[in-house]
């Protein structure tokens, strides 16, 4: 074995078929622990840096802020997510939690409260938004958790409902927010992504109406996004030109929450 290492780091020496194995090992050792000592090194400082005031450390907000600022860019209406046929849609559709929706619901008392620019409030049922043109949608949808289902939807285009009902004017503004009846849940979506043609408000659950844990009565349904953006059980919607409260940046994570 002496005479091995020996030759191996002899220069110019020609090594044989083991010498070389016993070479490579070693190279492939030492730039492991290179990487293992850099990793640990790099995690120490990055947990003794401050934490922004949304709850992640500054240098991975700053990279977040700076993921937002790409994928901002790339998007347009052009920028399809991926449709599937219908019978390729899962059955047993998973849940993605239910924040905002643990408190009881009055389905009668049930309004879409709707914030206007200049203060007015739309207070609509669901007929209100039924009688708006269906659409439906067949897509991948992608949670955080690391999983995915395809799964099929159908409602109304949020483009259309805006349309509908006069809100051209706020849809000039850079963001729209989101919350459960409750306030337990709220989101803040850019504009170009609720605005997008595939972002729905959906009343329907492969063919039937929501299931209560899927957001009864309506949900947003926003393809470019992962699912921490789909809020459930939607009871009020307003416009803003700066970020509304998001409940999952504020614990850490990336306000964009783009595909």
């Amino acid at each position: 074995m002496s005479n091995i290492f020996k030759n191996i780091f002899t220069k110019n020496k020609k090594l044989s078929t083991d010498e070389l194995i016993v070479k490579k090992t070693i190279i492939s050792f030492f730039f492991f622990f290179i990487l293992m000592g850099a990793g640990f090194y790099g995690w120490k400082w990055l947990r003794y840096q401050p934490e922004s005031a949304n709850g992640a450390r500054q240098p991975l907000r700053t990279v977040l802020d700076m993921n937002e600022s790409l994928f901002r860019r790339i998007l347009s209406n052009r920028h399809l997510t991926r449709e599937y046929s219908v019978e390729d849609a899962v059955k047993n559709v998973r849940v993605n939690g239910d924040l905002g929706l643990k408190s009881i619901l009055d389905t009668a008392s049930w309004r879409l409260y709707v914030i206007k620019k200049n203060g007015d409030t739309l207070s609509l049922t669901m007929d209100d938004i039924k009688k708006l043109p269906k659409t439906e949608i067949v897509f991948d949808f992608k949670c955080i958790e690391g999983w995915n289902q395809i799964t099929h939807w159908a409602g109304v285009k949020f483009s259309d409902f805006v349309h509908a009902y006069g809100l051209t004017y706020e849809t000039q503004m850079k963001y729209t927010g989101m919350s459960t009846p409750d306030k337990k849940y709220y989101v803040g979506i850019d504009m170009p992504s609720i605005m997008h043609p595939q972002t729905i408000l959906a009343y329907e659950m492969n063919g039937k109406p929501l299931p209560l844990n899927q957001g009864y009565p309506l949900r947003l349904i926003i393809p470019v996004k992962y699912g921490i953006k789909h809020l459930k059980r939607i009871g009020t919607i307003f416009f803003s030109n700066s970020r509304p409260p998001d409940y999952w940046f504020e614990r850490g994570y990336d306000y964009y929450s783009g595909l």
